[in-house]
């Protein structure tokens, strides 16, 4: 598998945010969104077998990983490192950006579902059955640019009755748009989702 970076750090997004975790960024991405971070990810990396990854993931002697990318699923490997991550007792997130079919990851791992907004530029590429096989332990994410963001996962929430089905987070795209006005957004109209901003960006540890 290629594979971008493994290290440990504070987990920056997601219910999650805050806990220390290993992040596994494997290299390669089928979308290419305007506000991407990790553009580097986009390519390159280093060559390693799903044996060495657990041993490097493990290493740290924390129970809780990130597999991210890139877009993980773009490998046909990573379902298998999946398994293999979980069998070693290890809580695994998937942060997938929606464009991908998840049925084929192992149903212990979570998945964190990125929907994407017009302001990325791929909203037409998302697969739209993926909101059938999200469960309750699962999150969605929409990454907000402006209010017509905004609008538009208020349009995808309500159409799919997403609000029963998992936990949702907005999260502002850093320097774009402004956390406060999110949050004043999400207080006036009364939606129960939560404000995510990038905590890595504000500690200054990645």
């Amino acid at each position: 598998m290629q594979v971008k970076e493994i290290y440990h750090s504070i987990l920056g997004e997601s219910s999650r945010a805050g806990n220390p975790a290993v992040i596994v960024r494997l290299s390669g991405c089928n979308l290419r969104c305007h506000y991407c971070d990790t553009t580097y990810a986009y390519e390159g990396g280093e060559e390693h077998t799903i044996p060495e990854i657990v041993r490097q993931v493990e290493t740290p002697g924390l129970p809780l990983v990130l597999l991210t990318g890139g877009e993980p699923l773009f490998q046909d490997d990573t379902p298998g490192l999946i398994t293999s991550l979980l069998d070693a007792g290890l809580v695994v997130l998937v942060e997938t950006n929606g464009s991908l079919p998840i049925s084929g990851v192992d149903r212990r791992a979570v998945i964190i579902l990125d929907q994407k907004c017009p302001g990325s530029g791929m909203s037409d590429r998302m697969d739209n059955t993926n909101l059938d096989r999200i469960r309750e332990k699962d999150e969605l994410k929409f990454v907000l640019s402006d209010r017509n963001d905004y609008r538009f996962a208020l349009e995808r929430i309500r159409a799919h009755s997403l609000l029963r089905r998992c936990p949702i987070t907005f999260s502002p795209v850093h320097g774009v748009l402004p956390p406060r006005e999110l949050a004043r957004w999400i207080l006036d109209d009364r939606i129960p989702v939560r404000l995510g901003v990038q905590l890595h960006r504000y500690i200054g540890v990645r």
